[in-house]
């Protein structure tokens, strides 16, 4: 959602006639797009920012910004104020719209501006973007989320949901197509819950089968899907629409039900286990990616186990694991037995431990396969070697010419590794 909202805040600045730099000595302004949902990003906020004062004093016309999740916060904005007092411009993520002219009060008053609005309203059609490549895009189908999982900060800073159109979702993907985008990825809090607070009977699965039948596109990922709103008609959708890939990301976050209760997750282990059966019946094969929290308040050892059984039994393919971390505002904050910080690295080791021993397993058995790859560009470790995705969200490295990058090929698959794959071009 950030990587999404940084393209339109580039889109606007490149409308308002700015450049880009690699240097900040050369820039006129620096904008950090911030994001509050962990710890360590707000650590390294201060850090970088902090050390963005010498070069404001050397350089007094430089403007520089934070926006986003952090200073949406009603607790974290005061600090940042006065802990960075060099910071000329604040605003949150309801108004990114408004970068112009906040901009132009700015360079006008010479004085700083925070500007953070409570409710983002409608969501604001039409805004550019300007994307790294010209063959994948981001698509946002809605903003914000109304769960409240109880160690969330998401609700409180992106707001409660609000859905795009069919139409204006629709349109900005033509316009995709016709630009040459191959795949897009459509983005919310909560994708199973789209249209719910829309006057029409449009629902997830509805605008999935919209999607498929643009022309021109030729791959359909989403994210993220919330466990509780998978609908049977949606698993069934991803069996039948020949462009919407087949991985699913659905996030478990525990395998206790204990843990699941207190984290207010809305659904059990047994649901959840009955869902990816579900899932795998109506498409063979799919990859399935999740994300896990360790150290939650109150998660016993047993609770612990119930994780890493869950993990076992599913096989996902990969996993996003996390350490709980306190974020102010949230209910977990105030929760009895916190759970002590050499006991949460203890398990997370454990479990990152059991996963890649299933993600290996798991490509192990894609040795000798062919798969088709959107060729994305040349490798970062090796320039001989491109890189791509298949279908199922595996990353595959091949020998091959730069001409591909943004081509769909067919690769056999050769070697094996924890998090990518090795092959040639057939």
């Amino acid at each position: 959602m950030n990587e999404r909202d940084t393209e339109t805040i580039r889109g606007l600045l490149r409308q308002e006639g700015y450049s880009f730099t690699d240097s900040p000595e050369d820039a006129d302004l620096i904008l950090y797009n911030t994001c509050c949902v962990r710890e360590n990003p707000e650590r390294k906020v201060y850090g970088q920012v902090g050390q963005l004062q010498e070069l404001k004093a050397k350089k007094p016309g430089l403007i520089i910004g934070i926006c986003g999740c952090m200073p949406q916060q009603e607790e974290e904005l005061p600090v940042m104020l006065e802990r960075l007092p060099h910071v000329d411009l604040f605003f949150g993520t309801h108004n990114i719209h408004r970068l112009p002219e906040l901009l132009h009060r700015i360079n006008a008053t010479g004085e700083r501006v925070v500007e953070i609005l409570d409710d983002g309203g409608e969501p604001v059609e039409g805004l550019p973007a300007l994307r790294d490549n010209d063959f994948k895009a981001f698509v946002t189908i809605m903003h914000g989320c109304n769960n409240f999982c109880s160690y969330c900060i998401v609700p409180y800073v992106r707001g409660r949901e609000r859905s795009r159109t069919p139409e204006a979702i629709l349109d900005e993907i033509r316009n995709l197509a016709d630009a040459g985008v191959k795949e897009v990825t459509l983005l919310g809090q909560n994708v199973n819950s789209y249209g719910k607070d829309l006057q029409s009977d449009t629902d997830f699965a509805d605008l999935l089968e919209m999607v498929n039948e643009v022309p021109g596109i030729q791959r359909i990922r989403f994210t993220t899907s919330h466990p509780k709103d998978i609908s049977d008609k949606l698993i069934q959708q991803l069996g039948s629409l020949d462009k919407v890939c087949e991985h699913l990301h659905l996030p478990v976050q525990a395998g206790s039900n204990n843990v699941l209760r207190r984290m207010n997750r809305k659904y059990t282990r047994e649901y959840y286990l009955e869902i990816v059966e579900k899932v795998r019946q109506a498409v063979p094969g799919i990859s399935l990616t999740t994300d896990i929290m360790v150290g939650f308040p109150g998660e016993s050892d047993a609770d612990f186990a119930d994780t890493l059984s869950l993990v076992e039994e599913v096989g996902f393919d990969s996993a996003f694991t996390f350490i709980y971390s306190l974020r102010k505002g949230t209910p977990a904050t105030e929760m009895a037995d916190q759970v002590p910080e050499e006991v949460k690295k203890e398990r997370i080791y454990q479990l990152i431990d059991l996963q890649n021993k299933i993600s290996l397993k798991r490509n192990q058995a894609l040795v000798g396969s062919e798969v088709e790859v959107l060729v994305e560009g040349a490798s970062k470790s090796d320039s001989h070697m491109l890189t791509g995705k298949t279908r199922t969200a595996k990353t595959v490295l091949f020998p091959g010419s730069q001409d591909l990058i943004g081509e769909l090929v067919k690769v056999k698959i050769v070697e094996a590794q924890t998090w990518s794959l090795v092959g040639e071009l057939i």
